[in-house]
């Protein structure tokens, strides 16, 4: 076997098995030891894995590993602060909202006024951000603490939504696609997205135009279950014709405003 095709079989068996030591590939290969060290090292300049104590790992993404909060919060801030902005006026005194735990409805939980408001999450940025409130009342949904997304999920969180009832939830999501529907790159937010539209009388997407075409890991709905979608106004007008068409109510708004 030439060196170029043991090295793309090492790539394969490593993003395959996660990690591998280089005892093992070397009696897989029937090369050395040393061999295999200067294979893994070529490979690691290339950017194909990562070299570890003894063997290698593989530095192909998990379809279901989160982005993390910190990551997240900085992508398109300009656009989610406008929807934010929009979505805030369509919470009234006296409601019972739910916040999932986007940036996007981080986002509009920074800008709730201190009213008279009951507001279910699972998120603990939002709830956080809402603790100074003397009149909000915040409810965690608790479960297993995602360090990813800041997030509780899991089948208590689940288990917990079962228990309630909301007049209005904001939501985002990874993906949305008119054809694919919503969806998410972790199965258990997915799971709990797909719960939370359920248990509200008034569905809100909070999308901004970069997630419009993407096809995550889970599926949890589609644009039927919605009742309105906040975009911003840099969503193209291909994929504005498409959500006409589902008779959608879409509202755009500027970045600039």
């Amino acid at each position: 076997m030439l060196a170029v095709e043991r090295r793309h079989e090492i790539v394969a068996v490593v993003n395959r098995e996660g990690s591998i030591r280089v005892t093992e590939l070397a009696k897989r290969f029937q090369v050395t030891e040393e061999t295999i060290r200067y294979d893994l090292k070529k490979l690691e300049s290339k950017g194909k894995l990562l070299r570890s104590h003894g063997g290698a790992v593989t530095v192909k993404k998990d379809p279901e590993q989160e982005m993390p909060f910190q990551e997240r919060e900085i992508k398109n801030v300009a656009e989610k602060k406008a929807i934010a902005r929009e979505a805030v006026k369509k919470v009234e005194e006296g409601d019972t909202i739910l916040l999932d735990a986007s940036t996007t409805a981080w986002q509009m939980a920074r800008l709730l006024p201190d009213m008279r408001l009951t507001v279910l999450t699972h998120s603990i940025k939002v709830a956080m951000e809402l603790a100074d409130h003397l009149h909000v009342r915040v409810i965690s949904t608790g479960g297993a603490l995602s360090p990813q997304s800041l997030s509780f999920i899991g089948p208590l969180a689940e288990r917990s939504l079962e228990g309630y009832h909301v007049n209005k939830l904001f939501f985002s999501c990874g993906g949305a696609d008119v054809q694919y529907g919503l969806s998410d790159s972790n199965e258990w937010q997915a799971t709990l997205k797909h719960r939370m539209i359920s248990i509200a009388d008034y569905s809100y997407l909070l999308v901004d135009h970069s997630k419009f075409g993407v096809k995550a890991f889970k599926v949890f709905s589609d644009f039927r279950d919605l009742d309105e979608v906040i975009t911003d106004d840099q969503t193209a007008p291909s994929v504005l014709k498409e959500l006409e068409k589902t008779g959608l109510p879409v509202q755009t708004v500027s970045i600039a405003e």
